[in-house]
């Protein structure tokens, strides 16, 4: 998709009402009021996407976080191997069906902004199709969990553990075949608020059945594992029911054998899409697996672990930016308004690095305390302690990163990014990782410095270059013609 956009050079501003000096004042005024009420006009909006995403990513991921928060307080041991299990190995396997889960946000945005509604529902049972089978290909990640960490240099005691509740997360690795695609689906014609209720019925149930399996039952770290598998297949068979009973009348007009058809042009969208944001999902795994070669791996891997899942959490606004920015992108561009998709591009990228900005002090002022919702180890709060600057910073970063991303999706840049991807964080920001963390001796400050600041500092800086550069008109008619081949009209 969108094969020139990324080296082409726009020549309108980012604002196409900025007032020029030389115009009279009470015209400059005008044009402020007229940039205000659009800024307003978009933000409700992009909201209406946002607010409810938002929502319902925190409490989907608080399942995680939950589950990790009952396995710390079982014991060093456990809280290692339930952060390696979820953070990495399942870390891998999210990113990877999200990011293929993704393609559904280009095609349903673009083709929601041009009417043609049906589509929606063919695309999700394609996306449906193709996630399942991209399950079945990766459940070696989960079977072989044990001797893979082993090989790559974990500890034993934690690799062993690990592997066990890799096994039990298997249904969990399941449910996402059919969660990711009936979200984008959801979102693309903003009925976001569904998501929100749904994931809060889903978290409830969590919170119970963790507290039954762990302590009434006394099952441990396997049945914290059980506990996800079980609530994020309540939020799946939530989000079917509502979808398939009647309240997307115009969307989804039933299983339809179209669905098979097609398939392989679906398959290369939803490969780019996956890899786009495997490259990214797997970068903060990559830097957890570093951590636990360092010395004292138990304590550095726990502390790690918690800033990860920290920055995983408040990451969950960002992705609700990503794809709050994917949707209005792709409606625009559907639509044929290139304008509006610039426009919608900017008030996304404003407000999300606003909110970052919020939770940069947070993270400055609180520091390792928020450490104590995972652990009581005082070692391992140590460890949190010192790298407060960089998980504030990072999250501050992040605040701009998805953003972008989510413009890329719905525009359908995909390849462009995993390309961009592949080279800022692995072939810069692994190396220089490893660099500060070995070579200048600065251990898990030094690896997560290199990583972050290089890596997806540069990443981020070229994906600003290409939105600003981009011909948002040619933009609007490529998805226009992109929306009439999909649909088979042309």
């Amino acid at each position: 998709m969108a094969s020139n956009c990324p080296v082409e050079e726009s020549n309108t501003p980012l604002l196409e009402n900025s007032p020029s000096t030389i115009l009279p004042r009470d015209q400059v005024d005008h044009q402020d009021q007229d940039l205000v009420l659009r800024f307003w006009i978009e933000s409700k909006k992009l909201w209406q996407i946002v607010g409810p995403s938002i929502f319902s990513r925190l409490t989907s991921y608080s399942m995680i976080v939950i589950t990790q928060a009952f396995a710390g307080h079982l014991g060093d041991l456990e809280l290692a191997a339930i952060s390696i299990a979820y953070n990495v190995i399942l870390g891998f396997d999210f990113g990877l069906l999200l990011g293929m889960a993704s393609a559904l946000e280009t095609l349903c945005g673009q083709a929601f902004g041009a009417k043609k509604y049906y589509m929606l529902g063919v695309y999700m049972q394609r996306s449906w199709i193709v996630l399942l089978m991209c399950c079945v290909l990766v459940l070696p990640l989960f079977l072989f969990a044990s001797s893979a960490l082993k090989f790559m240099g974990q500890p034993s005691n934690v690799a062993e553990l690990t592997g066990v509740v890799a096994i039990w997360i298997i249904p969990l690795h399941f449910s996402f075949a059919f969660v990711f695609p009936l979200q984008r689906f959801l979102q693309s014609q903003v009925k976001t608020a569904v998501l929100a209720w749904v994931s809060f019925v889903a978290l409830v149930v969590h919170v119970i059945v963790n507290w039954l399996f762990v302590y009434g039952l006394k099952l441990g770290v396997v049945g914290t594992a059980i506990t996800l598998s079980f609530s994020w297949w309540v939020l799946a068979f939530g989000l079917l029911g509502y979808t398939v009973c009647g309240r997307c009348p115009l969307t989804w007009t039933g299983f339809s054998i179209e669905a098979f058809f097609g398939l392989w042009e679906f398959i290369k969208l939803s490969a780019t899409s996956g890899l786009m944001l495997c490259l990214e999902n797997w970068y903060y795994r990559v830097l957890i697996l570093i951590s636990g070669n360092l010395r004292n791996a138990e304590i550095v891997l726990d502390a790690m672990s918690i800033c990860m899942t920290i920055i995983g959490w408040e990451m969950m606004i960002p992705l609700a930016f990503f794809a709050g920015a994917g949707v209005r992108v792709a409606n625009e561009l559907g639509a044929g308004n290139g304008k509006g998709a610039k426009f919608a591009t900017m008030v996304s990228v404003v407000t999300s690095l606003v909110i970052g900005i919020f939770f940069w002090f947070i993270i400055m002022i609180f520091n390792y305390k928020i450490a104590l919702i995972f652990s009581s180890s005082e070692p391992v709060l140590k460890v949190v302690d010192k790298l407060t600057v960089l998980l504030a910073f990072t999250i501050l970063l992040n605040s701009v990163q998805p953003v972008l991303s989510g413009v890329a999706v719905g525009s359908g840049w995909q390849s462009y990014v995993a390309y961009i991807n592949l080279a800022c964080y692995y072939l810069i920001g692994v190396p220089l990782g490893y660099l500060f963390g070995w070579g200048f001796q600065q251990g898990v400050m030094g690896v997560w410095a290199g990583m972050i600041f290089a890596g997806t500092g540069i990443q981020t800086l070229i994906l600003a270059i290409i939105t600003i550069r981009c011909d948002w008109e040619k933009e609007a008619e490529r998805a226009s013609a992109h929306v009439k081949k999909w649909a088979g009209t042309n």
